[in-house]
């Protein structure tokens, strides 16, 4: 298995960069005041948002690689793993990167809200791509949140202030977001959203446990399509089958449980498979590994 960063709370990361640690649920890095920076694969239990005008190359996010645009945000959530391992070099860093605990979300109104904001999950088009005047006002919020945090203690007064501003920077990338969805295609484009939307939160909902693995029947019924039409559109949209996306889709999970400790059963159980070695079996189809070959063992 590859090395990575445990960021078990919002301050490892900083810990890792040797940043001021402000508070024990919310971290917030000025790549400025500490690059040059080693680079590190992360595996995250708290949520984060990485704010910055130029990114490392071959970043690794939801187990895909690719380069990410310059002014852009990458959203994470827990239980995702993203990042570039360390190779000893050092690169120079311009922005800024938000880390908050659920723990600080908890009883809040902002708690139930999180699902809704899509861009936290894998898929590679939510790389969120600021105007200049968008940069600009998140920067100044995270820099008056960076104050807060430096001049007070922590309160339940200083956790709703701070709650405010992150509330507010979310709303701003799903602006961003639905900015980026209004100009994509809107037949295939927008059905394959809805596609991948489905099955995100067919597994959030925990639905796989009593229903297994999702169906293309299944979800061409939930989008109101045909599974002829639907798997004609993925494959418009993919080059794929619907079959092969909802694989894929599947795996993607698997490897997420997989290197946050869960063992090959534990996985196929989480995952809705009835046997273990029918999960076995589709993995070593979509990766061309066994699982145990995947982490290394």
């Amino acid at each position: 298995m590859k090395n990575t960063l445990q960021l078990s709370d919002p301050n490892v990361y900083a810990r890792y960069l040797n940043a001021p640690v402000l508070h024990p649920l919310v971290s917030i890095i000025h790549y400025d005041e500490v690059s040059p920076i080693h680079s590190s694969l992360n595996r995250y239990g708290v949520y984060g948002l990485f704010i910055q005008r130029n990114f490392p190359r071959n970043l690794t996010y939801g187990m895909k690689m690719f380069d990410v645009p310059d002014s852009s945000i990458i959203a994470v959530e827990p239980g995702q793993i993203g990042g570039k391992e360390d190779n000893g070099e050092q690169v120079d860093i311009s922005g800024w990167a938000l880390l908050f605990s659920p723990e600080l979300l908890h009883g809040t109104d902002l708690e139930a809200r999180m699902k809704e904001y899509h861009y936290f999950s894998y898929f590679a088009t939510e790389t969120l791509k600021m105007e200049p005047a968008e940069w600009g006002r998140i920067s100044q919020l995270l820099t008056q949140m960076q104050l807060e945090l430096q001049e007070n203690a922590d309160t339940p007064a200083l956790r709703s202030v701070i709650l405010g501003y992150i509330r507010l920077i979310l709303e701003y990338c799903q602006r961003i977001y639905q900015r980026q969805l209004s100009k994509e295609d809107k037949t295939s484009s927008d059905i394959l959203k809805r596609f991948h939307n489905l099955l995100r939160e067919y597994y959030l909902d925990g639905k796989q446990l009593a229903q297994g693995v999702p169906s293309v029947s299944y979800c061409a019924e939930q989008l109101a399509y045909s599974a002829r039409y639907l798997g004609d559109v993925i494959h418009k949209s993919t080059g794929g089958t619907a079959i092969g996306y909802i694989h894929s889709f599947v795996i993607d999970q698997g490897k997420n449980l997989l290197m946050n400790g869960h063992n090959v059963n534990e996985t196929a159980h989480l995952l809705g498979f009835e046997f273990p070695h029918h999960f076995t079996r589709l993995f070593k189809k979509v990766t061309g590994l066994t699982p145990s070959e995947f982490l290394g063992k």
